[in-house]
């Protein structure tokens, strides 16, 4: 089977898009052609605007835009996108929300190579505080597709993670994504695994390793979090295991716990992630294996229960 990085379906849902919908228009900080925007440019050049390396600059351009009654993708890098111009993301964008997706690619340890200084492993967390804000990690091309149509379509800002690498399809299109529902992707007893991004695709490699396979989740939305798809795992299971390509800290694992705490059926909750660490550069595999989030690592956790 083929694989996709999301970054690049997200390309190729914007190239759509932008077509169909006059009223959208494309931002990048000079790195179009990373973040694949330059799908968008390349069929519709007189709505793809490069601000240059200044995304700050950007996100006050898109809010002035949005306020204009356009609908605003705004792109770069998870460190530059969500780091650099979180202020004016949330006092710009957020505080009068406006309709503004940001669509930052190459988050988490996934960036490889690059090393700690663009492996962003804290923007679910920065943008998950954020008032209003939505907060999406799809995990594969058709999910990707589905979800930059979804919030193009619904009023306010919205943050989608994307990542750097190509990942294996867990959909078709048979598959209809909605903003703030979960997906089960198989049932199982006892554990569930509930994963983000490309950790679903390991959580379901986890699953095939296993004698006693656990349940699978796709929690695509961070926020708002499908906590009664949460509640009712709590009540069915002894333990969830959240996984991602995040910190520990204010991410997946982080909104999960608050549910479960607050809820008549809580059940043990542990978490794979960063863990209050930088990352480092290196081959990606390498690094989810020293960095505990790979299938492997969700396997020892399972049976360290």
């Amino acid at each position: 089977m083929a694989k996709c990085a999301t970054r690049e379906a997200y390309g190729k849902a914007l190239a759509q898009l932008i077509q169909e919908n006059e009223r959208v228009i494309v931002l990048d900080a000079d790195l179009a052609g990373s973040t694949k925007t330059s799908e968008a440019k390349k069929v519709c050049p007189q709505r793809h605007f490069d601000v240059g390396i200044a995304e700050g600059n950007m996100m006050g351009i898109a809010a002035g835009l949005a306020a204009s009654k356009y609908i605003v993708f705004a792109s770069s890098f998870a460190m530059f996108a969500a780091g650099r111009a979180f202020e004016q993301i949330r006092n710009c964008i957020g505080y009068p929300h406006l309709n503004v997706k940001i669509c930052a690619t190459h988050a988490g340890l996934s960036v490889g190579e690059d090393g700690a200084s663009h492996q962003c492993n804290e923007d679910l967390a920065l943008m998950r505080v954020i008032p209003g804000m939505t907060v999406i990690q799809p995990c594969d091309e058709e999910e990707t597709k589905q979800a930059i149509r979804a919030v193009a379509n619904i009023d306010g800002p919205c943050y989608v993670r994307l990542g750097r690498g190509k990942v294996e399809s867990v959909y078709d299109a048979s598959y209809t994504f909605e903003i703030g529902k979960g997906n089960v992707l198989r049932k199982g007893k006892k554990v569930a695994l509930v994963a983000s991004g490309m950790m679903v695709q390991e959580a379901l490699k986890t699953a095939a390793m296993l004698e006693e396979a656990p349940t699978v989740v796709n929690i695509s939305t961070i926020k708002p979090l499908d906590t009664a798809l949460i509640k009712e795992l709590a009540k069915t299971h002894d333990t969830i295991i959240t996984c991602e390509e995040h910190s520990v800290i204010g991410g997946l694992g982080s909104a999960v716990s608050d549910v479960v705490a607050s809820s008549a059926d809580a059940c043990v909750v542990k978490h794979i992630g960063v863990q209050d660490t930088f990352g480092e550069s290196g081959d990606v595999q390498a690094l989810f294996e020293k960095y505990g989030i790979n299938a492997k690592a969700i396997v020892k956790a399972v049976q360290d229960r």
